[in-house]
């Protein structure tokens, strides 16, 4: 896959499907990104990025039942010419079943777009696949995320199209808890319950890995700086040696007790530290945190 030039992502689909965790997952990795974005302006869109600051590496833009006034029809012709701007556009289409989508917003109570034109939620629903359908016929994928949750559809969406899709080799730093099982699809595993665990602190018991407390405790602990040494010395060490022409990322997992605390926080801890050795594709996911 040619990935030397610049990569745009059209994010679209049926509302309430997951279209916009898609998008800030991609914001999150760096894409520059904008939402409802009118069919018609596609081609704009890029011409301002080219005539502003020459284009960004990778965008991500979302279209859908939104953008008023505008053929979705077109969006074929309107990505042709993006195309010959000299970007490579491609066209992620997200869905789920009308049961799963009418528990969602039931779940959230927000509206669907289209309840504006005095339509009851499954008629909107509906209409709304007759509308998109033209999109999901142009796709590159069409992503069902009726059996996944946020967190699922996230590390999805950084695995098989941000990652996948990026130049070289790209890090996925994973935290999980033992007590769920150990990632299937993770290259290395380190196991964290050596380590003295905040848990048992009643004031850190309620927050995370990410949280600067809980930072605070672990780097505070001597047998936490050793394994944090010694485990960047082994990724630094055979990491290298794992770029390959075909290989699009590696993932390094990091287990617990209750993926919560020592987990999280190597995972954040070892992905800094490979952003600091010039690593530029470097992912956290952390697989509890629902």
């Amino acid at each position: 896959m040619d990935t030397s030039g610049p990569i745009l992502v059209i994010v679209s689909g049926l509302s309430g499907s997951g279209k916009s965790v898609a998008l800030k997952t991609f914001e999150d990795l760096d894409y520059y990104c904008a939402d409802n974005l009118p069919v018609g302006l596609l081609p704009a869109f890029v011409r301002s990025m080219i005539r502003d600051d020459g284009l960004p590496p990778r965008m991500a833009v979302g279209i859908d039942v939104r953008s008023r006034n505008n053929d979705l029809g077109q969006l074929a012709e309107w990505r042709a010419m993006a195309d010959a701007l000299g970007v490579d556009a491609r066209l992620l289409y997200f869905e789920a079943s009308d049961e799963v989508l009418l528990r969602r917003f039931a779940d959230t109570r927000r509206r669907h777009p289209l309840t504006r034109l005095g339509l009851s939620l499954p008629e909107a629903l509906t209409q709304e696949r007759g509308l998109t359908l033209p999109l999901r016929s142009e796709a590159d994928a069409v992503i069902d995320t009726s059996a996944l949750n946020v967190h699922q559809l996230r590390r999805k969406v950084i695995t098989d199209f941000a990652l996948e899709h990026s130049p070289g080799l790209s890090l996925l730093f994973e935290s999980f808890a033992y007590r769920h099982g150990v990632p299937a699809e993770a290259d290395f595993v380190f196991d964290a319950r050596v380590l003295p665990n905040p848990h048992w602190d009643q004031d850190l018991r309620p927050l995370t890995g990410r949280d600067a407390r809980v930072r605070g405790y672990l780097d505070a602990q001597p047998d936490v700086a050793t394994y944090v040494s010694q485990v960047a010395g082994f990724l630094d060490t055979w990491l290298p040696k794992l770029r390959t022409e075909t290989r699009a990322y590696v993932t390094v997992a990091f287990g617990c007790s209750g993926g919560k605390h020592r987990s999280v926080y190597l995972a954040e801890r070892l992905a800094a530290h490979a952003r600091a050795q010039g690593w530029e594709e470097v992912a956290t996911y952390h697989r509890e945190q629902d």
